[in-house]
Order: structure tokens, then sequence, then C-alpha cells
């Protein structure tokens, strides 16, 4: 324990807190103002964000009194504010005012098992007890409808408060809308990028979601105006990004991160996926074999501070139940059941961290 606290000391301890996306540190990137305090064992001190808006600013503040505690001494009283260059924008109205939580499940590239998870995760809350909504927002190759045994469902309008909204069906407790229950599911989706987003409008806005604890997103793999579409009309959470420990499939999901965590996207990032982690027989769970490469998306997720929500194995029963209609999250005695089960409560975490529901002790003053 050190004997005598002194601003280098405490700036030494803060350049371990890294911004989530560009792993740069706080101090590096002058976020630390300079109104120091040091009075005995209490240190105050303020966090400068460019954006009232940053999505960060809570789990920042939070890292930066863990960074004191860590680094120099467990008994520092930290008193962390944080102000913004910018002022506060007027709240907008929500768009989906029953909906608490809007999470997107995304990945760099296609072929990931983004929208295996994006079902079986929706399906794990459900059985937690929360209400959930899943919206297929793959316009090019919707996959929700086969997953949920619902490809030959039809969807239909009713009226609410004089408004014509669309039914979601519901499976397994999960409120689901998908372009493949509009369209001929042997034809392809020939549309360009402006129908494509004021499709995917509807589906979210002319819909009867009613109230859900969990809106979850099942996104287009890679970069595209759609993202854009979904996060400049919702108001989103946070995303989950799904990757491979494959290299090919690591180097797009930097870039997937890097995309949310923009400028023009300011989504705050979750966690990360590793999917395919594994290769575990079925009769044989206690077995191992690294086919497509080990923690690859572990490593990704230490290089660019983001939390790694989970790792799923690949085992026979997934595909199989995807492809019959009964997500692997159904049979909880499973490995994979319980891998998706795992993940379930690594995202409701990530969300009540995201939202700011800490202990009374961890302290975050605000000043705008």
């Amino acid at each position: 324990m050190e004997d005598r606290l002194y601003p280098n000391l405490i700036l030494d301890a803060l350049r371990n807190v890294r911004y989530p996306g560009n792993g740069k540190n706080i101090v590096e990137l002058g976020m630390v103002d300079d109104d120091i305090r040091i009075d005995g064992r209490k240190v105050s001190f303020t966090l400068v964000f460019e954006k009232p808006t940053d999505p960060f600013m809570k789990s920042l503040v939070k890292a930066a009194e863990t960074a004191l505690h860590t680094y120099i001494a467990k008994d520092i009283e930290a008193t962390v504010g944080a102000r913004s260059l910018q002022p506060a924008p007027a709240a907008a109205a929500p768009a989906l005012p029953g909906v608490r939580n809007i999470v997107g499940v995304s990945s760099g590239k296609g072929g990931v098992g983004k929208s295996t998870v994006a079902a079986n995760l929706a399906v794990a809350l459900a059985q937690e007890g929360y209400k959930v909504g899943l919206l297929d927002a793959d316009i090019f190759g919707p996959s929700v409808p086969k997953m949920f045994g619902v490809e030959d469902e039809q969807v239909y309008m009713h009226e609410v408060d004089g408004r014509p909204l669309i039914i979601p069906l519901e499976r397994y407790g999960v409120k689901m809308l998908s372009i493949g229950f509009l369209v001929d599911k042997n034809s392809p989706v020939l549309w360009r990028g402006g129908m494509a987003s004021n499709a995917l409008k509807q589906l979210i806005l002319e819909a009867d979601w009613g109230e859900l604890d969990y809106f979850l997103i099942d996104m287009p793999p890679g970069t595209s105006d759609i993202h854009l579409t979904l996060v400049q009309t919702l108001a989103m959470t946070g995303a989950v990004i799904v990757t491979t420990p494959q290299e090919v499939a690591l180097a797009d999901a930097r870039k997937g991160i890097a995309m949310f965590t923009g400028d023009k996207v300011g989504v705050p990032i979750l966690g990360l996926v590793e999917n395919m982690a594994w290769f575990t027989p079925e009769k044989h769970p206690d077995e191992r074999y690294y086919i497509f490469g080990r923690e690859g998306g572990v490593k990704l997720a230490e290089q660019l501070g983001v939390k790694v929500l989970g790792q799923i194995p690949v085992v026979g029963s997934i595909c199989e139940g995807g492809d019959d209609g009964r997500p692997a999250a159904l049979s909880e005695d499973t490995v994979t059941g319980q891998a998706f089960r795992h993940l379930a409560h690594e995202v409701i975490d990530a969300v009540n961290r995201r939202n700011g529901d800490l202990p009374p002790t961890q302290r975050v003053s605000l000043t705008h």
C-alpha cells in the first residue's frame, strides 16, 4: 500500500483503463481532467467525454474507480465524475415505448452461426421468464422462420388504437417477425437498399410487439446501410458480436466492433460470443477438439477490451435442432443448452451494467 497519494500515481493507475474498441487508455486520450484532488485517502477527479451520449460513460467511470483500488490501494475512497464537451440532446420519444432493452446480434461475416446464436439466446431468455421479441433483420437471407419451424405460417394484422399492426408469431415464448414470412421462401429477395430499409422499418414500427424485456435483432452479416437504418430507428441498448476462432472471422469481427463503436453508429458492445469454440462429441461432453483454432475470440476480446459473453461448442444436436425447428436452448440438460443458458445470464448482466444497475457502493457522478 502506498503511504502517500499524488497525481502522477493516480494517472499511472488510470493508464490501465482502456477505451473499448480502440485499445487506447483514457490518459493517452486526454480524458482525465486536470482537476485531480487528493485529501488523505480520498481521491476525486473527472473524466471528459466528447458526447453526453457516449455509450461507455458509466462503465469507464466504474473502471477508473476499480483501477485505483487494483493498482494503488483498496482503501482509497474514489469519487469519479463525468462531463461532456457537448450539451446533452433533448430526449426523443422511443420508437418502441413498451420495449425495455434492444440488443443487436451481429457478425462481421456470414457463416459464423449468428442467427443460431440469436435464436437460441432468445429462447434461453424466454426460459428465464423474460418477455422476448426477435426480429430477423437479415433481409436477404432470413433463417429465423426455419429455426423455429414456422416457415409455412402466415402473419396477420389487427387494429390497435385505430392503427393496423402486424401480429408477430410466437413460439417457445418468443415473439418473432421476419421478412421470410412475407416473401416466397424459394425465391431470392431482389431489393435495393432503400426497399430493404423500408421493409425493415415496417416490421419494427408497424408491428404489435407489446411489452418486451428484451428485443433481439438478428442483423445481416457484415456492415451495410441496414445497420444504419436500425440504429437510426431504434435506441439500441447494445450489440453482441458473434465470431468463430478462425483468423478470417476474427478480422471481420474486429471491423464489426469498429462499426458499432464509430461516430456514425455509437452503439456499445455488450460483449463477444465465440461460436464453434470447439467440437464436443455429444456422448463425450468432457472431450474438446479445437478444429477451428483455439480461443481466437477470447484473445480478440482481450485486445479490444470487450467481455467474452460465452463460448458455444459444436455439437451434432445444435445443427439438427435448428433444422428441425427446435432450438438447442430448449434442452437445458445438454452441453449446448447449458452454454446458451450461460450466455443468456451473461447478456442479462451486461445489459444491467449498461443500464447503470450498479450496487449503491459504486458511486457515479454525471455532470454535463
